[in-house]
């Protein structure tokens, strides 16, 4: 009786929170929680976003550094020094 209750209130207690519904990033259609394909729903949907990687539609920006730094660390070290 007493599980019985507890699924009961654990069931209110989940129907009041959202769910995340997976979908796919190339299409977004709504994904299983497992496939073999995830976390896209299709092998279709995998090459097409292996192919924005490779073209570079899809790119890793580097670290935004200091113009100075960048110049300083260009010189040599020896061109301070004269004669």
């Amino acid at each position: 009786m007493t599980t019985i209750w507890l699924r009961e209130s654990y069931k209110r207690f989940m129907a009041g929170k959202r769910v995340a519904d997976l979908r796919c990033p190339t299409c977004k259609k709504p994904l299983p929680k497992r496939g073999p394909d995830f976390p896209f729903c299709s092998e279709r949907c995998r090459l097409i976003d292996l192919g924005k990687w490779a073209s570079g539609a899809y790119v890793i920006s580097s670290p935004v550094t200091d113009i100075s730094e960048a110049v300083e660390e260009s010189r040599p070290a020896d061109s301070d020094k004269e004669g």
